[in-house]
């Protein structure tokens, strides 16, 4: 129905979301999707920020401890 989206649409589109959003703002939609997807991956393969950082805690010693 709609086809293929080619250069010209394509620079439409961006232009409709410059003139919605404004240019400040695009690079904090765009960082906020790249960690969207980021978490989405890592979510689906199972492992989560979390668990990641309990196990580099775990595997690190303490240097809070003062050397006498």
């Amino acid at each position: 129905m709609f086809g293929r989206l080619g250069p010209m649409e394509l620079i439409i589109i961006f232009l409709i979301v410059i003139l919605l959003f404004g240019g400040k703002k695009i690079p904090e939609i765009a960082k906020g999707l790249g960690k969207g997807i980021r978490d989405f991956k890592s979510s689906m393969a199972g492992e989560s920020e979390s668990e990641e950082a309990k196990a580099a805690k775990l595997e690190k010693p303490s240097q809070d401890t003062p050397k006498t």
